[in-house]
């Protein structure tokens, strides 16, 4: 039987040695993720890049992974290996070197990740649109300060709810591993419900694998290609659909997706007992159709109503390894 092999930027291969095996490590390996690749420790730098058009965007790098950051789009663009020209971050070529235009009708999908307030059907009900998305979220350049090891980006209030969004970036020195720390401060205005929704765009999958603690919610009017009624305590696998857009939603803390190249997990905890948004959901997977291939996975966190001076926060870990061997079709069912 052919081996797993996961590589390091720099291409050397070497045992692995994982942290402690718990459920979310043994889930991970039924999903066919990978080990993480550590190499001792080191120094993490940040330096100012001209990114694909956008000057005064951010790399930041452990010597094995980099992440791109975006003030002017007030995204982190990409999450990769080292060296690497790309990542399995999904990015819309075709916008590259443009600007949020905030009055627009139409949403300008850069790609990346970002971050929105939920629940979504409440925007038509805060704001004067249901879509796009409300425009100091989504629409408007953020503020960057470089403190330390890590990059703080921060948003204008947004009119309407009357909340500004902070997100702290930052990479383990230990582990390709990149951490994102989103707040929601609440400044002015009336309260507001929210929950913090984080949106990381990822390029066409081989699979997306999502564990089912508890119920599953079908989003959308048609479920994700692949998708099946799992036995209960089994994950949820899915792949894009070319045709039709899909979304699930789920009660699950992480998020594993892979293609022939790199395998990436999102975790993010979920608080028991408090009230989510999306019939309870805490992450989500949404499948975009042609001619832009790409899916979503969504973490969110729990609803609160903020007053005046409030302020709510959701911690989101993204964890990259390399993929250097293909499974064959009964490795991969076994």
């Amino acid at each position: 039987m052919r081996r797993f092999i996961l590589t390091s930027a720099r291409g050397r291969r070497k045992r692995s040695e994982p942290p402690p095996v718990g459920s979310y490590h043994i889930l991970k390996l039924l999903c066919l993720a990978g080990l993480f690749v550590a190499n001792g420790f080191a120094q993490v730098t940040v330096k100012k890049v001209d990114y694909h058009g956008w000057p005064n965007s951010f790399l930041l790098s452990n010597g094995r992974v980099e992440a791109v950051v975006v003030p002017a789009i007030g995204r982190v663009m990409q999450f990769k290996f080292a060296g690497a020209e790309t990542g399995p971050f999904f990015e819309n070529r075709a916008m590259d070197g443009k600007h949020p235009i905030p009055t627009s009708k139409e949403w300008g999908n850069f790609g990346g990740d970002k971050t929105w307030p939920a629940p979504q059907d409440d925007w038509p009900k805060v704001t004067p649109r249901a879509w796009p998305p409300p425009v100091e979220f989504d629409s408007m350049p953020v503020e960057a300060s470089v403190e330390g090891e890590s990059i703080r980006l921060t948003s204008p209030v947004d009119p309407d709810y009357g909340i500004r969004s902070e997100r702290v970036v930052f990479l383990d020195s230990t582990w390709a591993r990149m951490t994102i720390i989103t707040t929601y401060h609440k400044v002015s205005g009336e309260p507001r419900r929210v929950g913090v929704w984080i949106i990381t765009q990822l390029t066409e999958p081989d699979d997306v694998c999502v564990p089912t603690p508890g119920k599953w919610m079908k989003q959308s009017s048609d479920l994700p290609l692949g998708f099946r009624e799992p036995p209960e305590g089994s994950p949820i696998h899915l792949k894009r659909d070319p045709v039709k857009s899909t979304k699930i939603g789920t009660q699950a803390d992480y998020i594993h997706w892979q293609n022939k190249k790199w395998v990436l997990d999102i975790k993010s905890p979920r608080v028991p007992g408090e009230e989510y948004p999306d019939k309870g959901s805490s992450a989500e997977v949404y499948t975009n159709p042609n001619p832009l291939a790409y899916v979503e996975l969504e973490m969110l966190g729990p609803l609160k109503t903020l007053k005046v001076g409030d302020s709510i926060s959701q911690t989101n870990t993204y964890t990259l390894a390399s993929l250097t061997t293909n499974f064959s079709d009964a490795e991969e069912s076994k």
